[in-house]
């Protein structure tokens, strides 16, 4: 009977921990004001160069903004906003980003394109870290409807080491084979999923 009791307490006190630091989407969604100047109303960028964060996993959205803030990423218009951000406020836009739809590519305009973009993507194992469907997995980045000149920017990025922070390694291998015409297809290709 003891033992139970404790096993009891013990599952009350981790489920009252968890909820402590549990994240808040109406405070992620009241902080990402700062956000949609460049990522959107609702996280869908209609800037160029801009990434939308509709959809984008929340673990990856907390990882990207940690290494903004701890300057392992570097972009000067997101150094400010960042540095204003602590942990809760973290989590909350992770959360929030997450909760929202992410954009579905538009009717495409280049099939042939896309179609050397799906080889291209097969052939660089695209999949294995940005799963089947490429909505991303836990940390790593959904790309599925992700803005196309985005997508170029940052491919051509990982490909100089221009980019770094998270997955820098692994996407430099992957992208530095690829030549200007595979990371055009791909990045259509992805856009339109």
């Amino acid at each position: 009977m003891r033992v139970a009791s404790l096993a009891i307490l013990f599952a009350a006190a981790i489920a009252v921990a968890s909820s402590a630091n549990a994240a808040d989407v109406a405070a992620g969604k009241a902080k990402a004001e700062l956000c949609a100047a460049c990522h959107g109303d609702n996280g869908i960028s209609q800037t160029e160069n801009i990434p939308s964060l509709a959809g984008q996993l929340d673990q990856y959205v907390q990882w990207q903004l940690v290494f903004f803030r701890a300057g392992a990423r570097k972009n000067e218009q997101m150094q400010p906003i960042v540095e204003q951000l602590n942990n809760d406020d973290i989590r909350n836009l992770g959360a929030y980003f997450a909760s929202l739809t992410p954009f579905k590519g538009g009717k495409d305009d280049n099939p042939d394109l896309s179609e050397k973009g799906k080889q291209a993507a097969a052939g660089r194992r695209c999949a294995s870290c940005h799963g089947d469907n490429f909505a991303g997995t836990k940390a790593v980045a959904r790309i599925a409807g992700q803005r196309e000149e985005y997508l170029v920017k940052a491919l051509h990025d990982y490909k100089s080491g221009q980019r770094s922070g998270g997955a820098q390694a692994a996407m430099a291998d992957v992208a530095y084979p690829l030549s200007d015409e595979e990371i055009t297809a791909l990045a259509h290709y992805l856009a339109h999923l």
